[in-house]
């Protein structure tokens, strides 16, 4: 398990963490095909929180794409980065993700990030940043449309409807189970968005949350808990 310190440098307000996304959304390419569903390495990454503790726990967990068995992992543990704003939560999860990312063992492929890319009030999710940042392909699905409009989808498993913002499609809501809440697949660096939904059905053959996200999930959940157990270095902690 990493311990991370908050970067230098790193943007401490609002402005700043904005600037920085009108920055880096520029270079976000949304028309590359991505790798092929189900060849090579997909990683999921995906935090936990402690608030209290100001600590924040981040996990990688990469699959072979065709079997979906668990062929490496890794976490790392640090202090918050960032208030609670929404938008602009990125800046509280990027430091502990790459450092998870950097701590794999093999190159993590595809990462599907469990929140949005492209489907962001900005145009620039957690999964687009982490893109650009990595130059990794990189797509969002979450549980929940953040503020966007869209129709229920059709009941059968592969249906989807366009996620809105007015006019414009930031998304697309995909029905992963028949008859089950869709989830909300974005584009986030270097794949397309149909590309994305294939590879989130790709990762959903049991249940409505991609493979990706339910490993990361139950890991970076663990490690939180044992690098609270274990106590951190002071310096990675801000009372």
């Amino acid at each position: 398990m990493r311990i991370v310190n908050i970067p230098a440098g790193w943007p401490a307000t609002e402005e700043e963490a904005r600037a920085v996304q009108d920055e880096l959304r520029t270079r976000a390419v949304l028309d590359e095909p991505g790798p092929p569903p189900g060849t090579g390495w997909v990683t999921g990454v995906d935090v936990a929180y402690d608030d209290e503790r100001d600590v924040v726990a981040a996990a990688a967990v990469v699959l072979d794409a065709a079997s979906l068995e668990v062929v490496a992992e890794a976490t790392a543990v640090g202090r918050i980065s960032f208030p609670y704003v929404p938008g602009l939560l990125a800046f509280r999860e990027i430091p502990t993700v790459l450092a998870a990312l950097d701590a794999l063992p093999r190159p993590p492929g595809l990462v599907v990030c469990d929140g949005y890319g492209v489907a962001h009030p900005r145009r620039f999710g957690l999964a687009s940043h982490l893109g650009v940042l990595t130059g990794l392909p990189t797509i969002g699905v979450a549980k929940n449309p953040f503020t966007f409009t869209y129709d229920d989808p059709d009941a059968p498993r592969g249906s989807a409807s366009p996620l809105l913002a007015g006019d414009e499609e930031v998304g697309r809501a995909l029905r992963t189970r028949a008859g089950v809440k869709p989830v909300f697949v974005s584009a986030g660096h270097r794949v397309a968005l149909d590309a994305a939904c294939a590879h989130a059905l790709a990762l959903t053959p049991r249940f409505r949350l991609p493979e990706t996200t339910r490993r990361a999930d139950s890991l970076c959940r663990r490690a939180l808990q044992e690098a609270l157990q274990e106590g951190l270095p002071e310096a990675t902690i801000r009372h």
